[in-house]
């Protein structure tokens, strides 16, 4: 922590990842964290480098990324995201700020992450869904993704839905959600999108590209019903499927555990 800082301010966060290594910051290359570090050092000089709740992949999207930081000016939340939408690309965006404790650490406080992956199905590209979408032309059997999502469900051992890169030792995830979803056309959604909705406490990294690659490999039958079963009990990673592209995936939400002392948002 910065030592001159006395003001924590939380920024709600919202990116294309499309031409972003991710969220963390490297070097010679472009991070969203390295953006937004350079956008409040623009405004606070002093300040501190923003701490993220995910450490998101390179050209994967957020709508609602949070990320704190610690300050060394009294800036009004408002202040904040209009400073700071001065000096971000058009790519990156802070939705909204708000107060919080000096030296608050959104990552541990998360108590829930939503992630969508969206997937084209149509023989066609759309340029429309090229940089959010991933376009899949086989056909899908809808009914056979909802019944292998039914075992991702609960608290299990993810060691096999996960990158060779990650280090961790604790591969234990409760998942409170795996939908597939099709929006109705008559309500205006866009009926070619397959929305793959997971929910859970924390993920492991490529988690939830693996189990998209492994939910498309069976429902266009290149592997059987019970491979993600197989997997969770066998704890190999060749016993799941591959590993879907960036493209199709959003952080979609984020709720945190928030100090009583937090300040409101702006705009509310």
């Amino acid at each position: 922590m910065n030592r001159e800082a006395r003001f924590g301010v939380l920024l709600e966060v919202a990116y294309a990842g499309t031409r972003f290594h991710g969220w963390a910051a490297q070097d010679d290359v472009r991070t969203v964290q390295g953006e937004l570090t350079g956008a409040i050092r623009a405004v606070d000089a002093r300040a501190a480098t923003p701490r993220g709740t995910s450490r998101t992949d390179a050209g994967v999207h957020a709508h609602r990324q949070l990320a704190a930081f610690d300050a060394t000016l009294d800036i009004p939340p408002r202040g904040w995201v209009l400073a700071l939408n001065q000096h971000l690309p058009d790519d990156a965006c802070v939705r909204s700020a708000r107060a919080v404790p000096l030296a608050f650490e959104p990552r541990f406080a998360a108590k829930k992450k939503r992630y969508v992956y969206r997937i084209l199905r149509d023989r066609v590209r759309d340029p429309l869904w090229h940089e959010r979408s991933w376009r899949v032309g086989w056909p899908l059997d809808l009914e056979r993704i909802r019944r292998e999502a039914s075992a991702i469900v609960g608290t299990h051992d993810f060691r096999a839905f996960r990158s060779a890169h990650d280090p961790r030792l604790d591969t234990v995830r409760t998942l409170h959600r795996a939908e597939a979803v099709v929006r109705d056309a008559r309500e205006g959604h866009d009926a070619r999108i397959l929305e793959l909705v997971f929910e859970g406490n924390a993920f492991l990294y490529n988690m939830v590209r693996i189990l998209t690659g492994t939910l498309v490999d069976v429902a266009r039958g290149q592997r059987p019903e019970g491979t993600i079963a197989r997997a969770l009990a066998s704890g190999r990673r060749a016993d799941a499927g591959m590993t879907a592209p960036a493209v199709g995936l959003t952080l979609e939400h984020v709720e945190l555990d928030l100090p009583d002392d937090t300040g409101a948002p702006w705009p509310p």
